[in-house]
């Protein structure tokens, strides 16, 4: 476990994001979740359990967690109880694919939610290695949001909240691309329904995350590996709750919040990150030239408080050098808040070209057997400017 000011120290920050924005904004957060009954998909997630424990912090109404993943609901509802003192919130979970009949029967079953949260998502650029896992991509970030959409729709809640990522902006991996279509998909259903969204960083030692995978190693005793090229955003677990409660309350239809702090929130490569993580945890990295050679040194190091890394150039499908928050072409209101950038999301949709998205993703998913290239370019046609990049290779080949 790594406590907050330690992630601050590893990713080179002094202080943390959003307080000063959540203490102005106190009474009203306090007032109107105490009021509110809230729904949250894919609740048992990194970023879900930073929201719920937000929320919770402040007494909801009413809170029902959904997750497909038995196992961590569980461990977040034991999390819930050892955390706060007293919940008199009416708290329910449930076990649930959100694109499933099931779950369609259970929202309509439901009373009126005041705030629906979809924090359900495929982050891993590697989702995009195979055609099928890649299918279950878009069924997660595009299809199941339409139907959480269509839901809310029905119930009219004063928000739908759907967290994006800072790799929708000018995407290169298919997996922004399928979030760049989310939000295209979210605006054109803002014209009948209050959204919001956020994108932003890498939630640091989020679950399955690389620097989550640094824990696992160290752990388990094995050697660290890390692309020494690729510069990336962070915040803490708690900022991305933090982001994603003050945009679903305080945001206005149609903005995507993002951290805005230059002074704080800057670039930083892994291989810098590594040396950062494994000072803290006492050790001094040492260099290897190959995976073969970090694997054959663990034990030889760790008596010399050394641990053997291989930092390597990237050559993955889909990887970026450094992420963005926003397009060029988005307007931006960097004065609102002191933290968060709002972004009056001027992302031009072709309702026409959306529909048709559909119907080509429905013929593909009919055939039954699909191939990369063929979905690739069905994202092409809804973003035009697509530059992804595809080397036959991904991160399930590296250690």
């Amino acid at each position: 476990m790594i406590e907050d000011n330690q992630i601050l120290k590893i990713i080179e920050r002094k202080n943390h994001l959003f307080q000063e924005d959540i203490d102005d904004n106190e009474i009203f957060l306090r007032n109107e979740i105490s009021s509110s009954k809230f729904l949250v998909i894919g609740a048992a997630g990194s970023i879900g359990k930073s929201v719920i424990k937000e929320i919770f912090s402040r007494n909801p109404q009413s809170i029902h967690l959904v997750d497909i993943n038995e196992n961590n609901l569980v461990e977040l509802v034991r999390d819930l109880r050892s955390n706060f003192n007293s919940i008199d919130s009416d708290l329910k979970t449930f076990c649930l694919d959100c694109g499933s009949y099931i779950f369609e029967q259970f929202f309509k079953n439901q009373h009126r939610y005041d705030y629906i949260l979809n924090l359900s998502a495929m982050k891993h650029v590697r989702s995009e290695r195979d055609p099928y896992t890649l299918m279950r991509m878009i069924e997660t970030n595009v299809l199941n949001t339409n139907k959480t959409l269509a839901l809310s729709k029905e119930i009219n809640p004063k928000k739908y909240f759907c967290v994006s990522t800072d790799k929708a902006s000018n995407p290169v991996s298919l997996m922004g691309a399928s979030k760049r279509i989310m939000e295209m998909f979210l605006m054109k259903e803002s014209e009948s329904l209050n959204i919001s969204t956020s994108r932003f960083a890498n939630v640091a030692f989020s679950d399955g995350s690389l620097l989550y995978g640094f824990i696992q190693r160290l752990n388990n005793f094995q050697p660290i590996s890390a692309p020494k090229d690729i510069q990336r955003y962070f915040v803490t677990p708690k900022e991305s709750g933090q982001l994603c409660l003050m945009s679903c309350l305080l945001g206005e239809n149609k903005n995507i919040f993002f951290p805005n702090k230059s002074d704080e929130v800057k670039l930083i490569n892994f291989k810098k990150i590594t040396e950062n993580f494994l000072n803290l945890k006492g050790f001094e990295s040492f260099e290897c030239e190959s995976e073969d050679e970090a694997r054959r040194k663990i034990k030889e190091l760790n008596s010399l408080n050394k641990w053997p890394c291989y930092f390597f150039e990237s050559d993955t499908s889909g990887e970026k050098e450094y992420e963005e928050f926003f397009m060029e072409e988005e307007k931006i209101d960097f004065k609102k808040f002191k933290d968060i950038g709002v972004i009056f999301s001027s992302l031009t949709y072709s309702s026409d070209k959306l529909n048709t998205f559909l119907k080509d993703l429905q013929k593909i998913k009919l055939k039954g057997n699909w191939n990369k290239l063929e979905i690739s370019n069905l994202f092409k046609e809804v973003i035009k400017d697509l530059n992804h990049i595809e080397t036959g290779k991904n991160l399930d080949q590296k250690m």
